[in-house]
């Protein structure tokens, strides 16, 4: 046989198998995340660097967040498939208009707290009274109104508002006795300041019992009605859990890979497997075939907290059971 022969039906083979790969081609989904790469998504990126997604013939794409993006608009805009978001801002969104609804609830706890300087005079909620108290806005405020309702204080003259961005420096600069941080962020950009923990005192939301859901993922309504989507979607779960269960049970090893997806280069080991060890705190489920199922008691208390929100609630009416679907988590679970 000549060389030419044998180079000829070479790439007759090489050509083959190509087109073999490509009557398969995988479905093409997009995550819009809610904020900058960071081990608040690890579970995303672990799934992507491991093959989970490619294993369920999924071609992922993950879209970082950031202060100028948000994830409702984005969808709306059919730039995802599905996005993740807070259950506040999600509710608020489908309240305006657009149809959001939850597939899945990767966080069941909440990592929302005020963190306070003890020498700002506070030790208890007791001592809120006449101080100035960071808050975020944008629906975040919704859940620190209804706590502060329930302590019995007026925002008008009991206490002060600060409406705060996402830093740290009004608790830094003595302009607030307390901010609103995360256990797995802010909350450690105050002591990497410099402050002892031993002079900080917090509050968690959930301990109080005004928390609301936090990172959940959503899809637009009228996409459920479509049988493939909903199959793509368990797919896209299905693979998702895996990679929070392996970051959860690896959370360096997730750090690491949250580091290498970092396309800015500003996200460290030390710091992201610190927020891994707390971000894993808050998905009490890993690891278990319960892992990312909202629950229907957590949903209805989110929902109420939202709704009892003073003058301004985040949402005027019950969303029911329509911002809600197990159906995408049931056929995931098969």
């Amino acid at each position: 046989m000549s060389r030419s022969l044998k180079f000829c039906q070479s790439l007759l083979a090489v050509a083959a198998a190509v087109c073999g790969v490509g009557a398969y081609a995988a479905d093409k989904v997009t995550v819009q995340l809610k904020w900058l790469p960071q081990a608040q998504f690890a579970g995303y990126y672990v799934a992507q660097a491991k093959g989970y997604y490619k294993a369920e013939g999924l071609d992922v794409t993950i879209k970082p967040g950031g202060p100028d993006i948000a994830p409702a608009q984005v969808i709306a805009g059919n730039g995802a498939d599905v996005i993740v978001d807070w259950m506040p801002s999600a509710l608020a969104s489908r309240e305006a208009g657009v149809p959001l609804v939850n597939i899945a609830q990767v966080f069941n706890q909440s990592g929302l707290m005020l963190t306070c300087k003890k020498a700002s005079g506070v030790s208890t909620p007791k001592d809120f009274k006449g101080k100035t108290l960071g808050v975020w806005y944008g629906g975040n405020e919704y859940p620190f109104l209804n706590w502060m309702g329930k302590l019995g204080y007026k925002t008008d003259s009991d206490i002060k508002i600060l409406k705060q961005g996402f830093n740290v420096d009004p608790l830094l600069q003595n302009q607030a006795a307390c901010i609103s941080t995360m256990i797995y962020n802010e909350y450690w950009q105050v002591v990497d300041a410099g402050v002892k923990e031993a002079d900080l005192v917090t509050f968690f939301y959930e301990k109080e019992g005004v928390a609301t859901l936090e990172d959940g993922l959503y899809v637009m309504e009228p996409k459920l009605k479509d049988a493939a989507f909903v199959a793509r979607m368990a797919k896209f779960l299905k693979a998702t859990f895996k990679g929070w269960n392996d970051a959860v049970k690896d959370p360096e090893g997730a750090a690491k890979t949250v580091v290498a997806a970092d396309a800015t280069g500003s996200a460290s080991l030390k710091v992201q497997t610190r927020q891994m060890k707390n971000v894993a705190t808050l998905i009490t489920n890993a690891g278990t075939p319960k892992v990312g199922y909202l629950e229907p008691a957590a949903y209805e208390r989110t929902v109420k907290v939202l709704l009892s929100g003073g003058s301004s609630p985040v949402i005027k009416k019950d969303p029911g059971k329509a911002a809600m679907t197990h159906a995408v988590w049931e056929a995931a679970s098969k």
